[in-house]
């Protein structure tokens, strides 16, 4: 590359263009042959009479943080949304938006970032987009993922499908990305450096169904409003009540205490490599231990129970024992996170 920042011209579709495709971001990703660079992607040996298909953009600002930056998240996102339905993540497409000024040696260090995550969930970069928007009418790098998965099986874990008597697990303690990410922008003086929690989950979602089958009613990732919107939404979608034991909620002491400091409730902050699954009662344990023997899951813990049926209660049993009601988060508590 002739220059260290893009430029303009990178998004011509010109000469800047194939330069920029050519010697960093399809080498970096996917090693795409020139002869075999289409309009399309092809992918072949997809038997699956069901195809699971999502899309999303990441905007994070900043576009690197503690533990990760955007390339990394946008992947891990992406993946996660995919196992949560129960498919087996297969192929992404990449789209990204780059401001006039960005430089090369952060592009390379986020597209490098994207291709080990990529590996690392045994998931394909096959397709993409670039763009160039002028400097000030962006942000450094927009990023949009579209992921499509397979099904192996037969099972349809869903939001809709809890039930009273289900336990609810997580694998990990919550609200680290988004107070990583606002520690960072924010150049918070932490005593101790609060690191992103993105990873892909897909490989111990692949567990817990083999292992515990349609036993797993629910799988979710709560990422943007936290775990206490996510749990909302699966009580309104199911039509039963939850109940949160407040000590037995897994979180960071470095998180709760900058959430102390600023007013902020952890279970309302992002999560990206956290999982929610509402499974049976009899198989609770054993699906505890399946999340503890897998990477990501070390730290999982029950955290709840579905009580009943109702109109989509989600409650809190505080730590003095009394009852408090958990709502969706109004507002934007942190923007910019994902």
């Amino acid at each position: 590359m002739e220059n260290d920042i893009i430029l303009l011209g990178h998004g011509s579709g010109g000469k800047l263009s194939h330069q920029l495709l050519d010697e960093l971001i399809i080498p970096t990703l996917s090693q795409v042959a020139q002869s075999e660079q289409n309009d399309a992607a092809v992918l072949e040996g997809i038997n699956s009479e069901r195809i699971a298909f999502t899309t999303d953009s990441y905007v994070v600002d900043p576009i690197i943080f503690p533990g990760g930056n955007i390339g990394d998240l946008a992947i891990n996102g992406t993946v996660n949304d995919l196992a949560m339905s129960g498919a087996r993540p297969l192929a992404i497409s990449v789209g990204l938006i780059l401001e006039e000024g960005l430089k090369l040696t952060e592009l390379q260090e986020i597209l490098t970032a994207m291709k080990a995550a990529a590996d690392k969930a045994q998931v394909k970069i096959v397709t993409g987009d670039t763009k160039v928007v002028p400097r000030g009418k962006g942000d450094k790098i927009f990023i949009n993922t579209s992921g499509i998965g397979v099904f192996d099986h037969e099972l349809t874990p869903a939001g809709n499908a809890a039930k009273p008597g289900d336990k609810v697990l997580i694998n990990g303690s919550v609200g680290d990305h988004g107070m990583a990410v606002l520690a960072s922008r924010e150049g918070l003086d932490l005593q101790s450096e609060i690191a992103t929690d993105s990873a892909a989950l897909n490989v111990m979602v692949e567990k817990l169904l083999a292992e515990h089958g349609a036993a797993v009613h629910v799988l979710r990732d709560p990422t943007r409003g936290g775990v206490a919107t996510t749990l909302k939404e699966i009580a309104l979608q199911s039509g039963v009540d939850i109940c949160l034991d407040e000590r037995a909620l897994p979180v960071n002491p470095a998180v709760a205490s900058a959430c102390a400091i600023l007013g902020l409730d952890p279970l309302f902050v992002a999560n990206e490599g956290k999982l929610l699954a509402v499974v049976d009662a009899d198989v609770a344990t054993a699906a505890l231990a399946t999340m503890r023997g897998r990477e990501f899951g070390e730290q999982a813990v029950i955290i709840g129970e579905v009580t009943e049926v109702s109109a989509g209660r989600v409650m809190m049993r505080t730590a003095i024992g009394g009852l408090r009601a958990s709502e969706m988060l109004a507002g934007e508590q942190l923007p910019r996170i994902c």
